[in-house]
C-alpha cells in the first residue's frame, strides 16, 4: 500500500466515463487547480450542509481562487436524503442556471455525496459534478462509483441512478474535525474491504487500526487509498451491480434493516450499521458451515478493540422482532425474486453472494441476538 505525503491517485477506468480519485493533504485547498481543468467558465455551484459549511465552506472558497463559486447548505442528517431536499437542491441549482457543461460539487458525508449526485444526474438529463466527501465513510465508500440516490419511506436508496462523478476530492485533514463517532462509524466500511476479498488488509487494519483512529494521518491516507483502489477495481469490473459489485454490500442487508428500524436516526450511523451487519454475516457464515466460530469472533474482537458498535445489543432503545426485521430485510433493493440475498464468507478476505439464504436461519440469529439485548 502506497502513503506518505504526496497524494495518492487511484484512476477509476470507465472509458468515456472515467475519474481520477485523489486522495492527500490539503486538496481543499488547492480545489482550484484540481478542478480547473474542468471547467467551461470559471465557475461551479457547491451544495454542502450546514455542519460542513460552518466549519469548511470558506476553505474552499479560497481553495478554488479565481473560480467563482455559489453554495447551498442543507440541514446535516439522514433526514436530509429524502424528497424535499432533493426537490429544493434541484430547485436551487436550475435558478443557478447550471448547464450541462458546469460543474456541480457535492462537498459533505454520504447523504450530501448521493442526495447532490442523483441531482446532477436528472439535472438537464445529466450535468457533471465533483465529489468532495467530508466523512471517512464518504471517502472509501459512497464517493467512488457512481451510486446516487435518496431514501423513501419504504426504504434506503431506492430512488437514484448511477452517475459517476467527474473528479473525486478525497482531503485527509478535513477528517480533523470530525467526531471521533462518525470517523469510527466510517472505519466500519474499511473493515469491509479487507473482510470482503483482501485478508492481509485486514491483518494490517488488526495492527494499524487504533493509531489510524487515533490521528496518523499517513496511515488514513493509506487506508482511504487501498479502500478506494479496492472500489475501483470492482466498479470497473460491474459498474451497475450485475456481479461481483454485490460484494461491497457485505453487512448491508441487515445494516438497511436496522436503520430502517431505528428511523434513520443518529440511534444507529450506517457505518455502524456496516460493522454489526458484517459481524452478522459473518455469523450467519459460521451457522451455515462456511467459516468456523473462531472467525467472526475475531472480527468482533477487532471492532471492539477500536471501540466500535459490534451487537444489536449496542444499539440503544427498542428494536422489532426478528419477524419484522426480515420484513425490512424483504424490502431491500437486493432481494431478487422475492429471495434474500446475503453476501455471506469463507474467510476473512473471501466473501460470495448466497441467494435465497433460509429465513428460518435468519430469524434465529437475530431473535438469538435480541434475546441478548435483553439478558
Amino acid at each position: 500500500m502506497n502513503g506518505g505525503p504526496k497524494p495518492d491517485c487511484v484512476h477509476v477506468d470507465l472509458g468515456s466515463r472515467a475519474y481520477d480519485v485523489r486522495i492527500g493533504r490539503g486538496l481543499i485547498g488547492r480545489a482550484g487547480a484540481e478542478i480547473a481543468p474542468l471547467l467551461r467558465r470559471p465557475q461551479v455551484t457547491v451544495v454542502t450542509d450546514e455542519t460542513v459549511g460552518a466549519l469548511h465552506l470558506e476553505a474552499l472558497r479560497a481553495g478554488l481562487g479565481d473560480i467563482a463559486m455559489t453554495a447551498l447548505a442543507l440541514p446535516a442528517g439522514e433526514a436530509t436524503k429524502g424528497w424535499p431536499q432533493f426537490t429544493r437542491s434541484v430547485e436551487w441549482l436550475l435558478a443557478e442556471k447550471v448547464e450541462r457543461k458546469d460543474i456541480v460539487i457535492a462537498f459533505g458525508g454520504g447523504v450530501i455525496g448521493d442526495l447532490v449526485g442523483f441531482a446532477a444526474a436528472v439535472l438537464r438529463r445529466g450535468v457533471r459534478f465533483v465529489q468532495i466527501p467530508t466523512t471517512l465513510l464518504a471517502q472509501v465508500d459512497s464517493s467512488v462509483g457512481g451510486k446516487t440516490g435518496i431514501n423513501s419511506t419504504q426504504g434506503k436508496n431506492l430512488i437514484g441512478a448511477f452517475h459517476q462523478p467527474a473528479l473525486v476530492l478525497a482531503d485527509i485533514d478535513v477528517m480533523d474535525t470530525l467526531p471521533a463517532r462518525d470517523f469510527l462509524a466510517g472505519y466500519g466500511e474499511v473493515v469491509k474491504y479487507g473482510l470482503l476479498g483482501d485478508a492481509a488488509f485486514f491483518d494490517w487494519l488488526e495492527l494499524n487500526g487504533p493509531t489510524l483512529a487515533g490521528g496518523d494521518k499517513a496511515l488514513r491516507q493509506q487506508a482511504v487509498s487501498h479502500s478506494v483502489a479496492m472500489k475501483a477495481r470492482i466498479v470497473e469490473r460491474d459498474e451497475t451491480e450485475e456481479g461481483d459489485r454485490a460484494l461491497l454490500n457485505l453487512g448491508h442487508t441487515f445494516c438497511h434493516a436496522l436503520e430502517s428500524a431505528t428511523g434513520y436516526s443518529d440511534r444507529l450511523l450506517h457505518g455502524e450499521g456496516v460493522a454489526i451487519g458484517c459481524a452478522l454475516a459473518f455469523e450467519l457464515s459460521a451457522r451455515m458451515g462456511f467459516v468456523s466460530q473462531e472467525t467472526p469472533s475475531r472480527l468482533r474482537a477487532h471492532l471492539r478493540a477500536m471501540g466500535m458498535k459490534t451487537d444489536l445489543s449496542d444499539i440503544s432503545g427498542d428494536l422489532p422482532d426478528a419477524d419484522a426485521l426480515l420484513a425490512l430485510m424483504a424490502q431491500d433493493k437486493k432481494v431478487q425474486d422475492g429471495r434474500l440475498r446475503f453476501i455471506l464468507a469463507r474467510d476473512i478476505g473471501r466473501a460470495f453472494v448466497a441467494d435465497g439464504v433460509d429465513p428460518g436461519l435468519v430469524r434465529a440469529l437475530l431473535s438469538e441476538a435480541l434475546a441478548h439485548r435483553r439478558g
